[in-house]
């Protein structure tokens, strides 16, 4: 079965990556300690960054539909994820479990390329990162939170170790491009997550919400552009 021919891509999309940095930049300046534009501008400029990205990916992955869909379905839960996050306290686990079943996606996304664990050693790096920030954080990490954050963090792991594994067994292969724009976004993913973490259950961070979000909407981002190019 042949995949479907894309659909023409309107032109504003290539307005796309300058229009995502202002409200990337914008979010930032509003959710900082302390605030550099008003901070009620958050609450419009941190979703509509992510929804940016998802219109970045919307065009994208007609040759690789399956793919395409989990992606663009980890990128929808990311946005509840955004939305939740705006309550940093009221908001902490429904983003959690938003952002669990955003990671969820993309693992399934990434196994319609390479199956699970195709590649070994990037499982085992990633186990030793999150074992190090688990075993850094765990004495602060509340007994109602523990098991929640243990099943968010070995699904974050999985991600990234999974788009890693989709890279490195694709060197040589017309998908390695790709591969590698995923691999990048998993990684980011855990850098950012690891920081808020940190931020979270073991003291502030300097300039935290610049350091999260300057990595995390990187990250969406490659895990974006992995779909390949929009067809004009």
């Amino acid at each position: 079965m042949t995949a479907s021919p894309a659909k023409p891509v309107p032109r504003w999309t290539a307005a796309l990556p300058l229009l995502t940095l202002l409200s990337a930049v914008a979010a930032i300046l509003a959710l900082s300690q302390p605030a550099q534009l008003p901070p009620g501008l958050g609450f419009v400029f941190k979703p509509l960054t992510t929804v940016l990205i998802l219109l970045h990916a919307w065009p994208r992955g007609a040759d690789r539909p399956r793919l395409a869909r989990w992606l663009r379905a980890g990128l929808l839960c990311s946005l509840v994820g955004d939305i939740a996050l705006l309550w940093p306290e009221q908001g902490f686990l429904p983003g959690l479990v938003s952002f669990l079943a955003a990671h969820v996606c993309y693992i399934v996304g990434f196994c319609t390329r390479q199956r699970l664990g195709a590649v070994r050693w990037p499982f085992l790096m990633f186990g030793v990162i999150a074992a190090a920030v688990l075993g850094r954080l765990w004495p602060n990490i509340p007994a109602a939170l523990q098991i929640p954050v243990v099943v968010y963090v070995v699904c974050l792991s999985a991600m990234a170790a999974q788009a890693w594994a989709w890279w490195r067994a694709s060197v040589g292969q017309p998908d390695e491009p790709l591969a590698r724009w995923a691999a990048w976004g998993g990684t980011l993913f855990v850098l950012s997550d690891a920081m808020l973490a940190i931020n979270k259950f073991a003291g502030p961070l300097d300039m935290a919400s610049f350091w999260v979000l300057a990595s995390y909407w990187p990250a969406q981002w490659c895990i974006a552009s992995s779909l390949g190019r929009a067809r004009a």
